[in-house]
């Protein structure tokens, strides 16, 4: 999967974890590795040049002053080429006793801009980079060289916090996006190197539905909430689309567990119910996996997103370890559910076509499960009516949820 692996270095704590990841998941995947160390020589040039006015008078001349710029370029340049030869060499010689092909790259400029080049131009597969550098302070939770190279790039990236892999678990945030759906499989492949299992997780959030139609219901005259009939679309709201939410996410769960099955793994699978961000930064506090895995941008993405709010915020904010997965996989098709075959009458026809267009089908198969249960060979719009009648007197009639029909005559 991982066949060639990038990783940045600075010498940090943090890069010599991303190193000693880097090499584990190497010898998994008989990976090669190439690290590289961006230099400033023309930065410090610049500030030299802007500290000249600050020397003593003797260094003033113009002809001192451009030997003391020629001593001090050839100092710096030559020995920020030293030092980063000292940082690759240093995982060079972990690649050699581990038995890894490595190669190394000295590249001068910006960090940031430079390591984002050379991923754009590489054929890397992975990049694995330290959360924070040498610049790390207290309060720290990502470094701004990881974040804007996170942001920019298009290849699966891991950031390394603890540089820990072959322990606990590993929590893959499933969406029913591609890049989700293609972490997970990051998730098995790297789980059979390291020993870890492997739990998908699916957070769907009912709650903003509510405070959408409260703040909806404060503007809306009452007149206006009569023609946008509100108080029916509430209901509607509360009593079919959040459960219907719901369902999807746990389908989204069922298919991210089918498609580790046929690549040989068992996983567990979670439903959290919230703002997804929040709820996956709580569980992962709470149960500390190994590894959090997420796709780059989520289901409803817009085209050129670089990077999706709730991965964004998780990678500033985990605990752990953080993939964010840019390739794509398609999960297994779904299976056609088997149609009842109950057939209605244009009455009831009619009342269901009432109903929104996004819960009709939902509706209709509810409707048509009940009918099924109780012997019914027809769904009319009187069955509909009193099925209704009924889940109000008993909430469990209809598997808790209330069929609602709008119209004059509903």
């Amino acid at each position: 999967m991982y066949k060639n692996i990038c990783i940045p270095l600075d010498n940090s704590r943090y890069s010599t974890s991303a190193a000693e990841a880097g090499i584990r998941i190497a010898k998994g995947f008989n990976s090669t590795i190439t690290c590289t160390h961006v230099y400033a020589a023309k930065l410090h040039d610049d500030r030299f040049r802007q500290m000249e006015t600050g020397l003593p008078p003797k260094y003033q001349d113009e002809k001192e002053l451009q030997r003391q710029r020629d001593v001090h370029d050839d100092l710096i340049a030559k020995g920020l080429m030293v030092i980063s030869d000292s940082y690759l060499d240093a995982v060079e010689n972990m690649c050699a006793d581990a038995g890894i092909p490595y190669r190394k790259k000295a590249m001068e400029g910006k960090n940031y801009v430079e390591i984002v080049n050379d991923v754009q131009s590489g054929d890397y597969d992975l990049i694995i980079m330290g959360a924070l550098g040498l610049g790390e302070v207290d309060n720290s939770t990502i470094g701004s060289v990881c974040e804007r190279v996170m942001r920019r790039i298009k290849t699966d990236m891991l950031i390394i916090r603890d540089g820990q892999m072959d322990f606990g678990r590993y929590t893959v945030a499933i969406d029913g996006s591609p890049n989700s759906f293609a972490g997970l499989l990051s998730a098995v492949a790297l789980s059979k190197i390291t020993g870890a299992g492997v739990e998908a997780v699916a957070a769907f959030d009912p709650h903003y539905h509510y405070v959408a139609f409260k703040s909806i219901a404060e503007v809306l005259s009452e007149e206006a909430g009569k023609i946008f009939k509100f108080k029916e679309q509430e209901k509607l709201n509360e009593e079919i689309i959040d459960k219907g939410l719901a369902k999807i996410y746990q389908d989204h769960l069922d298919r991210a567990g089918e498609m580790a099955r046929k690549e040989g793994a068992a996983i567990k699978t979670t439903l959290l119910e919230g703002k997804p961000y929040d709820q996956i930064l709580k569980h992962v506090d709470k149960y500390r996996p190994a590894l959090l895995v997420l796709g780059r941008v989520g289901v409803h993405a817009a085209p050129g997103l670089d990077i999706g709010s709730n991965t964004e915020n998780c990678a500033r904010s985990a605990s752990c370890n953080v993939l964010i997965a840019s390739r794509e996989a398609a999960p297994p098709p779904k299976e056609e559910q088997p149609k009842v075959g109950i057939p209605w009458t244009p009455e009831a026809e009619e009342l269901l076509n009432r109903i929104p267009p996004m819960a009709r089908g939902m509706v209709r198969k509810m409707v048509e499960d009940s009918a099924a249960k109780r012997g019914h060979t027809e769904i009319t719009a009187d069955y509909i009516r009193k099925a209704q009648k009924m889940v109000h007197e008993k909430r469990d009639a209809l598997g808790g949820i209330v069929v609602p029909i709008y119209g004059p005559k509903g």
